[in-house]
């Protein structure tokens, strides 16, 4: 079975259009006839289990439709739309276009209940979208070709000559560019560039479309090492099954600016004009049902609303010691992507 990210590209976008309509046994009111439309840059088989949930629990009749975007590309429609995006909310896998968005004013607040319902150093700082699960950046390595104390201890030694054409790369995936975001954090412009340089000359023949690719490469042999959020090689291993897994996940040292939390929401738009409908889907998402599907599916990533933990053999959300590095830091991304333009790696 395969467990593709979005359906052809690194990058898939989802447009859930729902119908809301009262049926007798849900005992909600009718939405008289009143439509809500999501534009969904979040993993397709994640985004299709919680909406047939949201449907079967509300009496809310839901139709899919797929189509080839990611929540950057979202993000510019939704600031080219305007107020006439047809777009009730927005569910992403990473804050910066939710930051992005929250910034140019086009987010509505999110009803206090449902913020409550989630940490709050995983929503937004302003109240304007909420978290609603998590994942962990890792290494990703070959167990034949790698020891785990041959392991580097920090993202800035992957820049290092002994990873000449050993490294792998997927850095036109979003879930990159708070690794960078973070690298600036803590280093600076001018040693995030250099970074930059000498990791895309390690990874000159090892630099794939996206991490399902990079992860099945590295498994393969075809590349040493690399960086990934650890789901992939969760959906990787049981994919292929153990037995033909030769690869491991592991992370940086705690704190190391590669070591990151990522954060995936959702948010309203203020052009919308069901915002009441909306906020009804994102009090599920981030409620114990919604949450309980993240926790039980094959998604891999970490449930961080109505205190669900995740039912996979991942480790514990609490047991990680990232960057310390808050949402408001990781901010719209938009310095990481200026410096992966440049690097020509963007």
């Amino acid at each position: 079975m395969k467990f593709p990210k979005r359906l052809t590209t690194a990058t898939v976008a989802v447009m859930v259009a729902i119908a809301l309509g009262a049926t007798a046994c849900s005992g909600r009111s009718s939405g008289s006839g009143s439509s809500l439309t999501v534009y969904n840059g979040q993993h397709e088989q994640t985004t299709n289990a919680l909406v047939t949930a949201f449907e079967k629990e509300s009496g809310i009749h839901v139709q899919v439709q797929v189509r080839n975007d990611d929540e950057n590309v979202l993000a510019n429609q939704i600031i080219t739309e305007g107020g006439a995006s047809p777009a009730d909310v927005i569910y992403t896998e990473n804050s910066p276009a939710l930051e992005t968005l929250q910034n140019k004013h086009l987010l509505a607040a999110v009803a206090p209940a449902t913020l409550a319902a989630v940490p709050s150093k995983y929503n937004s700082p302003q109240g304007d979208w909420v978290g609603v699960s998590a994942r962990v950046s890792e290494l990703v390595y070959n167990t034949d070709l790698l020891k785990p104390d041959q392991l580097p201890h920090s993202v800035m030694d992957l820049a290092g000559p002994q990873w000449k054409a050993k490294l792998a790369l997927a850095q036109g995936e979003t879930d990159f560019q708070p690794i960078v975001t973070s690298i600036v954090a803590s280093y600076g412009v001018d040693a995030t560039t250099k970074w930059l340089t000498a990791i895309k000359s390690n990874a000159a023949n090892n630099i794939y479309p996206n991490n399902e690719t990079l992860t099945d490469q590295v498994n393969k042999g075809h590349a040493t090492i690399g960086i990934i959020n650890a789901y992939y090689w969760y959906r990787g291993r049981a994919e292929r099954g153990a037995a033909s897994t030769h690869s491991a996940v592991a992370t940086f040292s705690p704190g190391d600016a590669g070591y990151i939390v990522d954060v995936s929401g959702a948010g309203i738009l203020a052009s919308s004009s069901h915002k009441a409908a909306a906020q009804q889907f994102l009090a599920f998402l981030v409620g114990a049902q919604g949450q309980e599907i993240i926790a039980h599916g094959d998604s891999y990533e970490y449930p961080i609303g109505s205190g669900v933990t995740t039912a996979q053999p991942l480790t514990p959300l609490g047991s990680l010691q990232p960057a310390p590095l808050t949402i408001a830091q990781l901010g719209d991304g938009s310095t990481a992507i200026s410096l992966l333009q440049k690097a020509q790696l963007a």
